[in-house]
């Protein structure tokens, strides 16, 4: 049984808001957060944009480590922990000490659903980011996962070896193999909505519509008064 209080103790006390998103690839959740943060700074307000597995102190080692096929799903997950505590000490935290609107592309639940997917034990992998920050308001892009791959291969020629789940050998074909894993991921996903109590975008619906309900989502934050307990953010409750 997992205990929920291996993470979700460490409340946002700041002046700032910390919005997060999360889904699978292809859930069209990059591109809902971007239209966000163009609509909030248009706004007046201050907005920091934080990117999963973009630390400059792993992305050298997560790439070569990728690029030879050395990573391990133990080793993956450590990386992207040792990433994620360098983001939210350098970046996340004094963004929200200054009163900045925090947006997330991925967060700790992107870790609760791919390395469990791999593998990982889901009450060590909550554990090892006990220390992250619960956020204001956490947002789940649920798509069907014929429509995400479709999604996936017509952006881009090929799928990466890793993004794949190649390394856990369900299928030897990339394409089967990928359905096989992002089901995984996705399964995982559903059981962490409840759990944490992420809110739920339909990912199918229309660009302009998802993104019309995503300002309604977040615009009572942004007036409310500083410290204020989020309502479903995510955490233990």
């Amino acid at each position: 049984m997992i205990h929920v209080e291996t993470y979700g103790h460490v409340p946002n006390r700041h002046s700032g808001r910390l919005f997060i998103v999360e889904g699978i690839d292809g859930s069209g959740k990059s591109t809902q957060l971007t239209l966000l943060a163009q609509w909030l700074r248009s706004q007046g307000h201050l907005v920091v944009f934080s990117e999963w597995n973009s630390s400059p102190i792993v992305k050298v080692t997560t790439s070569r480590g990728k690029k030879r096929q050395l990573l391990t799903p133990l080793s993956f997950s450590l990386i992207h922990a040792t990433d994620f505590s360098d983001r939210v000490e350098r970046d996340i935290v004094p963004a929200l000490k200054a009163g900045a609107i925090v947006l997330a592309d991925r967060y700790v639940y992107t870790a609760f659903a791919r390395d469990v997917a791999r593998g990982v034990g889901p009450e060590w992998v909550r554990r090892l980011y006990r220390f992250a920050p619960v956020p204001t308001m956490a947002i789940y892009f649920r798509v069907p996962l014929d429509v995400a791959l479709h999604r996936i291969l017509s952006g881009r020629p090929k799928l990466k070896w890793y993004e794949a789940g190649m390394d856990l050998d369900l299928h030897p074909d990339v394409t089967e193999s990928y359905k096989l894993f992002q089901g995984r991921i996705q399964t995982e996903y559903e059981k962490i909505v409840p759990e944490f109590g992420l809110e739920v975008m339909d990912a199918t619906r229309p660009v302009e519509v998802q993104q019309r309900l995503l300002r309604q989502m977040v615009t009572p934050w942004l007036q409310s008064t500083a410290g204020k307990p989020a309502r479903n953010a995510g955490g233990a409750r």
